[in-house]
């Protein structure tokens, strides 16, 4: 197996769908759909539609993964725009580039956000009807993932946070949910579309926590070691505003050891579950070593 080769071609893929599925940027109201397109087609890693790829081909299956990846990707995007905005992180720059707010004003901004949020959940039950329980574990797995106990609720932890001293507990519960739990989406709905035994989720869920702790712990290290060309995004913010980190609480060396700890015990459930796992094991691997 090539690695970099598939990730490629997993990218393209994405990349792919996007365009043909979501709404033309003419549409009307054409302000709201360019700033969409904006945001959702700048770039990036695609490391959640990739994980949910690689859970995928893991065992056999009937379905077509490429609707859930542009959900997903809706959604994490939807979660980066309204992060941007002033009243949040307030940032410039993601992926290289203007912000959507800084292209298109807040008001289209907030708007389009809000519009991939719902448009993702549509585009699971619209794509899969045709077999309504997948359909709605998808959406299950997904609005669960997005809301205000998970990526909300770690938002909202990890503003309140930015006026207290950092908390081991605390540092946990933003990174399992504010982060952790559109990664381990990605995971389970990729696995909820083969026809692996329905336990299989559950282990999916394991590796999804360790995967997105390992992961939200290297963005913390980037952001204190990293610089904005490299990373595509500015650098040196969770200082700045006092944010709640694995470097500031532990150190980086510790949290460089963190972040392995959570990689191998991912690796060590995905070899217990088996089946076509090689990808997903060097994804992981290389997820822990990236630079960006």
């Amino acid at each position: 197996m090539d690695f970099k080769t598939t990730y490629q071609q997993y990218q393209q893929k994405v990349e792919n769908a996007i365009d043909a599925i979501m709404p033309a940027a003419d549409t009307r109201p054409a302000s709201v759909h360019k700033a969409m397109r904006y945001s959702l087609q700048a770039g990036g890693k695609r490391i959640r539609p990739v994980l949910l790829q690689a859970a995928h081909a893991m065992f056999p299956s009937r379905h077509d993964p490429m609707p859930a990846c542009v959900a997903l990707e809706c959604l994490h995007t939807y979660s980066l725009i309204h992060d941007d905005l002033p009243c949040m992180d307030d940032s410039d720059l993601r992926r290289g580039r203007p912000t959507c707010h800084m292209e298109f004003g807040e008001d289209i901004a907030l708007l389009a956000g809000d519009a991939l949020l719902t448009w993702a959940l549509w585009l699971l039950a619209e794509k899969y009807q045709h077999d309504p329980a997948t359909a709605v574990g998808l959406v299950r797995d997904l609005g669960d993932a997005s809301g205000s106990e998970k990526l909300i609720g770690g938002q909202v932890e990890d503003l309140q946070a930015e006026k207290e001293e950092p908390n081991a507990e605390r540092l946990d519960f933003i990174h399992r949910n504010k982060t952790g739990a559109l990664i381990t989406s990605s995971l389970t709905m990729g696995i909820r579309l083969t026809d692996a035994p329905a336990e299989t989720v559950e282990v999916m869920r394991e590796i999804g926590y360790h995967v997105g702790m390992a992961f939200q712990i290297v963005d913390d290290i980037l952001d204190a070691t990293a610089d904005a060309e490299t990373l595509g995004k500015p650098v040196g913010a969770d200082v700045e505003n006092n944010k709640s980190t694995y470097p500031a609480l532990y150190g980086l060396e510790a949290s460089r050891a963190k972040a392995h700890e959570h990689s191998e015990a991912a690796i060590k459930a995905c070899e217990g579950l088996g089946g076509n796992n090689a990808f997903l094991i060097s994804l992981i691997r290389e997820m822990e070593k990236r630079v960006n």
